[in-house]
């Protein structure tokens, strides 16, 4: 098993920056792809990024360039810095964990919206 707990996100201006922080339970290179979700409103959940335990990163085509996931083993914690951030990145930012037993967990979500 793993938990999550995320932080970072909140309100901000069309433009603007946000990171998001994920803290695992356990070691990132027990754990073989961290990475965010996002569900905007009335709409599925879909990729925003991802990285793996050697630390190959995947990203959505429409996000790359403004997003970047990264990790910090040290401290079992996967970053995703998002600049010029536009209206249409307004979700729930959701950390996942799938393990080596391709079993996923779930962080709890949190919130970005992006208004003037």
């Amino acid at each position: 098993q793993v938990q999550l707990v995320e932080s970072g996100g909140g309100l901000v201006q069309p433009g603007g920056s946000l990171r998001l922080s994920c803290a695992a339970s356990r070691s990132l290179f027990s754990i073989r792809t961290m990475g965010y979700y996002r569900e905007p409103p009335g709409k599925q959940r879909e990729l925003v990024a991802t990285i793996t335990s050697s630390g190959s990163t995947n990203y959505a085509d429409s996000l790359k360039g403004r997003f970047t996931i990264s990790r910090d083993s040290t401290k079992n914690t996967v970053y995703l810095q998002m600049n010029s951030l536009k209206p249409e990145d307004t979700a729930v930012y959701y950390c996942n964990a799938r393990l080596l037993t391709h079993v996923d967990y779930w962080g709890q979500g949190t919130q970005v919206t992006v208004s003037s």
